[in-house]
């Protein structure tokens, strides 16, 4: 399965907010849209769930325009959406119910993903009553009961404990495993850099930065080296200026000579008490600042 925009516009009165946005995202892999506040990211979603259309472009499934009628989306918001007051059970069956499944199924399905995130003790409580991390578990079976091909998260990590972030973690792995199109919008690039194969960077309506996270880190010059070692001050004296501390106060060396990698880790290794010495990759953090840090 592959999820496409194409040549994606769309005006608010005078501002327009997408120009052109173009990407794709697979079947059994893990996107990340990325973009600040404002870039245009809940309006590419909202046109890709068909929320309102686009002035012009293509929202295009396996290449063809998308049939709304067949393909399912399964949507986490970054603000809940469901009632407070009404019981847990029952509105989590509704909205299976709306996306066409049965009574019966949809009662099933939403207990196994109760049992599944550890809720079904909460099944006939009322949502308010629950923290706001397990309000957050809830809003997530109404993105999944459904069983969509399409599953959209956005900043799904907010507001969970290590402990619950793990579980997310996991079934956010099994359901890429399954081979849905898994889409993820967050400012916590940590998770993105965990999941996602591919990257889109939103800056004022336009994609700035596409592709493979892995051959985007790998496009950077490597000519930079990370040394951890407890002899730093050593190493940074013969270094001088081409020297730096990292946050977590590891030493990147900068050499003149892509080239020179190779010489420079030996001389390293043979002359001081390494612990560490590679090749130093941007993270994904460093790539975002770079990209998405002025906006027009």
């Amino acid at each position: 399965m592959v999820l496409e925009l194409k040549d994606i516009e769309k005006s608010f009165g005078e501002k327009k907010v997408l120009k052109k946005v173009s990407f794709a995202a697979e079947g059994g892999k893990a996107f990340g849209l990325l973009g600040r506040n404002g870039a245009g990211k809940t309006t590419s979603i909202r046109i890709m769930m068909n929320v309102f259309p686009s002035d012009s472009g293509e929202v295009l499934f396996d290449g063809k325009p998308i049939d709304y009628a067949q393909v399912q989306f399964g949507y986490l918001p970054e603000e809940r959406g469901l009632y407070p007051k009404k019981k847990i059970i029952d509105q989590l069956v509704y909205f299976a119910e709306l996306k066409g499944m049965g009574h019966k199924e949809a009662v099933s399905s939403v207990d196994y993903w109760l049992d599944r995130l550890g809720m079904t003790e909460h099944r006939n409580k009322r949502l308010d009553t629950l923290s706001k991390g397990n309000q957050q578990k809830i809003q997530l079976i109404t993105a999944l009961a459904h069983d969509p091909q399409i599953v959209i998260l956005d900043e799904p990590f907010s507001g969970l404990d290590p402990v619950n972030a793990m579980l997310l973690k996991d079934v956010v792995r099994e359901t890429i495993a399954k081979g849905k199109i898994v889409l993820f919008s967050s400012h916590q690039m940590n998770y993105i850099e965990e999941f996602c194969d591919s990257i889109a960077i939103l800056n004022s309506g336009r994609i700035v930065l596409s592709g493979d996270l892995h051959e985007i880190k790998r496009n950077y010059p490597r000519n930079r080296l990370v040394v951890r070692s407890l002899q730093i001050e050593k190493i940074e004296a013969e270094y001088g200026g081409s020297c730096e501390r990292s946050e977590n106060g590891d030493l990147i060396i900068t050499l003149g000579d892509p080239g020179d990698k190779g010489n420079a880790m030996k001389r390293l290794t043979e002359r001081y008490d390494i612990d560490e010495i590679r090749v130093y990759e941007p993270s994904l953090n460093d790539i975002f600042v770079e990209y998405a840090g002025n906006q027009e």
